[in-house]
């Protein structure tokens, strides 16, 4: 797989890096810079956009994001995924500040695509 088949529209289902693991669904959108950097932007729930920078190699691909939370407080992170393929990947994540108990989860399906399952 390259880096160029990752770019493109993914639907995802997600667990909350937390004791309850709350459940969260969303979009992901993966474009590429001048450089081949992939660019990602997540849309978690109706209102809650997430932004980040990362790379590709040896189908992982690894993201560091941030977002704005309550009280204009920035919270960071690093999202590993694992591309089962194009249309697939199966990640987890963890927060700088969240709980080092848990790590977050998250499965994005491609939208359009033969395996994309979330309603």
């Amino acid at each position: 797989m390259n880096i160029k088949e990752l770019v493109g529209k993914f639907n995802i289902i997600g667990s909350n890096q937390d004791a309850e693991a709350g459940v969260y669904k969303g979009t992901l959108e993966l474009t590429l810079d001048a450089n081949n950097r992939v660019n990602a932007k997540w849309c978690i729930g109706s209102d809650q956009n997430q932004y980040g920078t990362g790379f590709f190699k040896d189908n992982i691909l690894v993201i560091n994001f941030n977002y704005k939370g309550d009280n204009e407080t920035i919270y960071k992170g690093v999202v590993v995924y694992k591309c089962i393929t194009k249309d697939l990947l199966d990640g987890f994540w963890s927060e700088k500040n969240g709980n080092p108990l848990y790590l977050g989860e998250e499965r994005c399906f491609r939208v359009g695509s033969q395996k994309e399952t979330i309603n």
